[in-house]
């Protein structure tokens, strides 16, 4: 029997999926994250998977991870104490940043401390310029001054940026050499290595963020790795999701951390894309709630929107501007601090308040009985009777409704001077709205009419919700897939091997050297060549390539899509119509007749898609036989949105609604890992691939 297992660590649970290619099983887990020790829970699921397989012996192909491990490492200020080595003169340019006040009336404005303080940033003597000429040689002496500084200060993790790095690297590449015969145990991170591209604060900040969880990622991983072999006998491959959706192996994850931030919310926008690709919707808006926060993606044309860059350790959590930038390739999407485990409570103002703290895992909901006294997302949605109490986890976990409905009734219901169940309304009624706004915004940033897409819901809250958001949004349609509850965990294994490179070389497009050009392409795929080469067959890997582009004088760039082959003076028109073509998608024009600028390449090598869609593999595993008549469960009272009251509403077990089923809304149906609510008027049917698809009537634009 050979398995691949997929194990995503969330805020409040640690889900986890196997998959028998051959034989075709689908198994899942849900465990409890263990924040102190995050493999614990990684260890417990896969340990629970391969014996309910009852194939403790069984051959592991490949095994799977996403963690927040690192982004809480930053953001708790639990990483290694780290130096910064620059340029001299610009040791406070990752402090003064760019001088951008991301809002402007806040006069107590914070911003993340920089994790290399300002004794621990050091000059040296040394000048690169913008088109890579030496003006200042490295003065080697002032590089060993600094050494002795990093052996006094007990320095573990040194990050080396230097200005104008990306044109030239020679001097990084000697100070490594340097500090290296002097601290051979020292964690290192070289700026010309990890992110070789213009724009000198957010390249240093990429660089000490990488440098300073390094050693965490290499101690983690590694450990990960001994105890998947040591106590399970997994002899499979460990790969790590990156934040642009694609896999890393460990050895490289561990150098690149970095790049693993955002690897939960990805691997759940590619088990997105895969599921569009499936079903024939290219146009998804991947709706994943969780335990901790919401996350909305849109899906076009069958591929998530990629954005260059993102933040960490946001001082206000979705502020822009107020985290550390990080110049790497991630899956975009908008973060909402709404998911099951939100707190609500009363503002200052006397207004109801839903997140962005969460009761994560420990103590978690009230509802859990764990310790938790603070009405959450989920009690709401257990006073509601959405959820059932001797339900949740397929009854693996009990609820408690007193717990929950005496926190609402102290916390927000008392206070508010209203009854528990219009409290528990108006908790989760608000959480709809503040998801629904954020999805709206995220798709009209990008140009894009959010009426036009298929919502796509998942994750343990997302399928609860999902109809209420999509009515705020007057989407038509919503697909709910088998397993929502664990579908980060399944994205894991629906993503091919994957690595982004990018190069720095401003020109303007009309008189680009496109001989330098086409040996920084050819330069990266060389490098994906050599990533990917020990696990992808050269004949396997595919390149994309893109350009940094922007019309001359403009402060940002776009990625354009540019062709493959051999580039040169006679591409021009072609790559200025698709930059025009790019453009004109996200603002709605063009400027006729300006200059254009390529700022940057970039090449992404890929290995191959999983040869079996997971698609096809949920709904064989699912293997349902009956229809809606004999999947009745009974009815439960449950709150019914614009009716005063709870009302008598159909409950359905999920697992026992055949494909060509059909019938209508308001329903209840149920499955272990998540509940979909259709709390109004809708027609449900179950497609071929065992996915609840639920169309709503839309009401006319006022």
């Amino acid at each position: 029997m050979t398995v691949r297992i997929g194990a995503d660590i969330g805020g409040t649970f640690t889900d986890l999926v196997l998959v028998d290619d051959r034989g075709g099983r689908v198994l899942i887990d849900k465990v409890l994250t263990t924040p102190d020790a995050p493999d614990e829970a990684v260890m417990t699921g896969v340990r629970n998977l391969l014996a309910a397989a009852d194939c403790p012996g069984a051959r592991v192909d490949q095994v799977v991870h996403g963690t927040t491990l690192f982004t809480n490492a930053v953001i708790e200020r639990k990483g290694a104490p780290t130096a910064l080595v620059t340029t001299r003169g610009f040791r406070d340019a990752v402090e003064i940043g760019r001088e951008h006040r991301y809002d402007m009336y806040d006069l107590k404005m914070r911003r993340p401390a920089p994790l290399a303080p300002r004794r621990l940033r050091f000059e040296v003597t040394e000048r690169t310029l913008a088109d890579g000429r030496i003006h200042t040689a490295l003065d080697e002496a002032s590089v060993h001054h600094v050494v002795d500084r990093l052996v006094e200060e007990g320095i573990e993790a040194l990050a080396i940026c230097l200005l104008h790095a990306y044109a030239n690297d020679t001097h990084e590449r000697r100070i490594e050499e340097i500090v290296r015969a002097r601290m051979p145990a020292l964690a290192i991170t070289r700026s010309s290595d990890l992110v070789p591209e213009i724009r000198e604060y957010e390249r240093t900040s990429t660089t000490l963020v990488n440098v300073y969880v390094k050693g965490i990622a290499e101690r983690y991983l590694s450990r990960l790795r001994r105890r998947l072999t040591d106590e399970t006998a997994v002899a499979g491959k460990l790969f790590v999701m990156q934040s642009n959706g694609g896999l890393s192996e460990v050895d490289i994850a561990a150098r690149y951390p970095v790049r693993l931030i955002e690897s939960g919310p990805a691997a759940g926008a590619i088990a997105a894309a895969s599921f569009a690709a499936a079903t024939d919707r290219p146009d998804i808006l991947s709706f994943d709630m969780g335990g901790t926060t919401a996350k909305a993606c849109l899906i076009v044309d069958g591929k998530p929107l990629i954005a260059p860059d993102f933040e960490v350790d946001r001082q206000y959590l979705f502020k822009k501007g107020s985290g550390f930038p990080v110049k790497v390739p991630v899956i975009e999407m908008i973060e909402i601090g709404t998911g099951g485990g939100s707190i609500a409570g009363i503002d200052a103002m006397r207004r109801l308040q839903v997140g962005p703290r969460s009761a994560g895992s420990k103590p978690g909901p009230a509802s859990y009985g764990l310790g938790g006294d603070r009405p959450t997302v989920t009690d709401a949605d257990l006073v509601l009777g959405f959820l059932d109490p001797d339900f949740f986890l397929g009854g693996e976990m009990a609820l408690d409704v007193a717990r929950a409905r005496a926190a609402i009734e102290t916390h927000v219901a008392r206070p508010l001077g209203l009854g528990v169940e219009e409290a528990a309304a108006g908790i989760h009624q608000l959480a709809n709205e503040s998801m629904a706004s954020a999805a709206r915004m995220h798709a009209i940033e990008r140009g894009l009419d959010i009426d036009r897409f298929t919502m796509f819901a998942f994750g343990g809250a997302g399928p609860v919700h999902a109809f209420g958001v999509a009515r705020i949004l007057r989407l038509g349609r919503i697909v709910y897939p088998l397993r929502a509850g664990v579908m980060s965990a399944i994205g894991f294994l629906s993503a091919p091997l994957s690595f982004d490179f990018v190069r720095s070389q401003p020109a303007p497009l009309a008189t680009l050297d496109w001989t330098a050009a086409m040996s920084a392409i050819e330069e990266m795929e060389a490098e994906g060549r050599q990533v990917l080469g020990r696990t992808v067959p050269e004949s396997e890997l595919t390149f994309a390539r893109f350009a940094d582009m922007r019309y001359r004088k403009q402060g940002y760039e776009i990625r354009v899509p540019i062709p493959d082959g051999r580039l040169s003076a006679q591409s021009v028109a072609t790559i200025r119509e698709r930059f025009e073509q790019t453009y004109a998608a996200l603002y709605g024009h063009t400027v006729p007749d300006a200059e254009i600028d390529v700022v940057s390449w970039r090449v992404i090598a890929s290995g191959p898609l999983p040869a079996s869609p997971l698609a096809a593999k949920l709904a064989a595993a699912a293997a349902p036989s009956t229809g809606a008549g004999a999947a009745l469960k009974g009815e439960r009272l449950a709150y019914r949105q614009g009716e005063a009251g709870h009302r008598p509403t159909p409950v359905y077990d999920r697992y026992r609604l055949a494909p060509g089923t059909s019938f209508s809304g308001p329903a209840i149906i149920e499955e272990k890992e998540s509940t979909v609510v259709v709390d109004g008027p809708a027609r449900i049917s179950v497609d071929a691939f065992a996915n609840l698809v639920v169309e709503i009537d839309r009401a006319p634009r006022a």
